[in-house]
Order: C-alpha cells, then sequence, then structure tokens
C-alpha cells in the first residue's frame, strides 16, 4: 500500500526557499518518492485550503512516506523550508 506526503503550504521567502526546492527531490527519490503534484494551479471547491501550494509525493509505503521524513538526510532540508514557509503536512496511506 502506497504512503503519500501531502503539504499545503505558503512560501514567505522565495529566493530562500529555492534551496529547499533543489534539494527535496533527490533524497525524497532515494527513499522511493514520486512527486505527483508539485505546486500548480488551484481551484477551491468545498471548504478551506489554507495556503496556495500543495505538494503530493507518492512512496512504496507509508513506513517509506514516515522514514524519508524523519531520515537524517531530510532533517536539514526540512528546516529550510520550516524557517521560509507556513503549511500543514500529513503522512498517509493511500490504497
Amino acid at each position: 500500500m502506497s504512503g503519500f506526503a501531502i503539504f499545503n503550504i505558503e512560501v514567505k521567502k522565495s529566493e530562500e526557499y529555492k534551496e529547499y526546492v533543489e534539494k527535496v527531490k533527490p533524497i525524497a527519490e532515494k527513499f522511493g518518492g514520486e512527486y505527483i503534484v508539485r505546486g500548480g494551479e488551484t481551484k477551491v471547491l468545498e471548504g478551506t485550503w489554507a495556503y496556495p501550494r500543495t505538494v503530493v509525493i507518492k512512496f512504496p509505503s507509508y513506513e517509506k512516506a514516515l522514514e524519508w521524513y524523519n531520515s537524517d538526510e531530510y532533517k536539514p532540508i526540512k528546516q529550510i523550508r520550516l524557517e521560509n514557509s507556513i503549511g500543514n503536512g500529513i503522512i498517509i496511506k493511500g490504497v
């Protein structure tokens, strides 16, 4: 069963955030991650969508997604995102 990392974010410091964008993809790929959505045009149909940017990364399993998120490789990269954006994130089991 696949695992998905889903983030809904607003970039606050775009120049600094570019470093995150450059560095995160190879680390996600190392854990089997594949970007399904990375930004793009959005139309809110129901309720509230807090932030304008959505990212969805598919992993081979829920466990692999958690392994990526908690890895020593991702830790310093995650800090770049946290310092330059605000948002929400979840890891969820897929079908």
